[in-house]
């Protein structure tokens, strides 16, 4: 389950967001761990969503530490992460045991990947490398249809 931070509201301080975020995932985290699923949170970036509580990959990180639960991670998306910091290999490959989930577009313009500026020839064949076992959701906009944006698969 994908727990999205949202925004924080207007005129709310970010530490009561944060004290509020933690508190809610704990609960979450406890009640779906009695029912063996796993929970996750996303980083989203800010120029697509202004306001977005959690933009970092390393706020997602010390939100996990806090918490503190082991069914608890990160939903790491190429795109958003790419928007907001870059190295998505050195990051991949120093948190794999905390990502629980991959999901790709490629940046910028969330579109299929090889329509922008990330080599998902090469970060695929990385994750590989890395050993990640999970799926890979494909979350992007096609820039024609959706069977013709599959063409980059081959």
């Amino acid at each position: 389950v994908n727990c999205l931070a949202g925004k924080v509201p207007a005129g709310a301080q970010r530490e009561h967001a944060h004290t509020t975020f933690v508190g809610n995932l704990r609960h979450a985290a406890e009640a779906l761990k009695r029912a063996g699923i796993q929970l996750l949170i996303e980083p989203i970036n800010p120029f697509d969503i202004p306001g977005f509580f959690l933009t970092r990959t390393d706020q997602a990180l010390a939100i996990l530490d806090e918490v503190g639960s082991d069914n608890l991670f990160v939903q790491y998306d190429i795109y958003h992460a790419q928007r907001v910091e870059g190295e998505l290999g050195a990051t991949l490959r120093s948190h794999l045991d905390r990502i629980g989930h991959i999901q790709l577009a490629d940046n910028p313009g969330r579109n299929e990947p090889g329509t922008g500026e990330i080599n998902f020839h090469w970060l695929l064949q990385h994750i590989d490398t890395l050993g990640y076992s999970g799926t890979i959701g494909c979350e992007y906009k096609p820039r024609t249809t959706t069977a013709q944006s599959f063409g980059w698969m081959k």
